[in-house]
């Protein structure tokens, strides 16, 4: 039976322990325990289909676990805040960027409230931060994917969470956005926030990330970037990516490869 918990132990602290999700049955993430410590910036990062954002989104609540469990440090409702992949929002939807950021105040927003002068203020000071002055009115798929992710963005700093989960915040950005945002998320580390990020650039993994979980269905690595990222550990998650049965009963592994310790 999976479970998402909150205990008062250990403030802010994310506990996995034996977690494993699946896809009709057979395992997506397999037997995964660890823990976020509080004010952590990690990367996740590993082959394609290595299940980075299976992950993500059960630590989100988005997906419901087959084993094992997730303990958040104090009651997660209210305290974290998910950035999807720009794939699963709909650009068609009409509807005004400053709207998007104010959704980032649904904590604040009791049933049929209206929003508040203080609410809008915070929302364009929002768009400041992320150097979208003047767009407010605009709608969403008028913007560029550069733009968009930076409304994201901006509903993020909106939503004031002690804990961040970002999908691939920087995938098809230009070196512009992706530097600008970065910096967004370098002040959520300053600022003591717990920020988890499913990436692919391992050049800026190594450089701003201090904490690794190299994941190939399984843990490879989880900890210290630099020694997470041997080249020892990444070959060893290409290979254990390309052995994968995704046919193989539950728990097993085709000729024993990637056992479970």
């Amino acid at each position: 039976m999976s479970e998402i918990l909150a205990t008062r132990s250990a403030p802010d602290v994310i506990e996995i322990n034996n977690l494993t999700l699946a896809y009709q049955g057979h395992p997506a993430v397999h037997h995964v325990t660890g823990r976020f410590l509080p004010g952590s910036l990690t990367a996740i990062v590993g082959p394609n289909g290595a299940g980075k954002s299976t992950l993500l989104g059960a630590l989100s609540g988005q997906l419901q676990a087959a084993e094992g469990s997730i303990r958040f440090g104090h009651a997660a409702n209210g305290m974290l805040a998910y950035l999807p992949q720009q794939s699963s929002i709909d650009r068609e939807f009409p509807v005004r960027v400053l709207d998007v950021v104010l959704l980032g105040a649904w904590r604040e927003l009791k049933s049929f409230s209206r929003v508040t002068a203080l609410m809008r203020s915070r929302a364009t000071e929002a768009l400041a931060a992320v150097g979208l002055v003047g767009f407010e009115r605009r709608f969403i798929g008028e913007l560029s994917v550069g733009q968009l992710q930076r409304v994201l963005f901006a509903r993020l700093l909106m939503q004031d969470a002690a804990i961040i989960l970002l999908d691939e915040p920087f995938n098809a950005l230009d070196t512009r956005t992706a530097d600008d945002l970065l910096q967004v998320v370098l002040t959520w580390h300053r600022e003591a926030r717990t920020v988890i990020a499913v990436l692919h650039d391992m050049n800026m993994v190594r450089a701003h990330f201090p904490e690794t979980l190299l994941l190939a269905r399984e843990v490879i690595a989880w900890g210290d970037s630099t020694q997470a990222l041997a080249p020892e550990n990444l070959a060893r998650a290409r290979q254990t990516s390309e052995y994968w049965d995704e046919r193989a009963p539950w728990c097993a592994r085709p000729n024993g490869a990637g056992a479970i310790r």
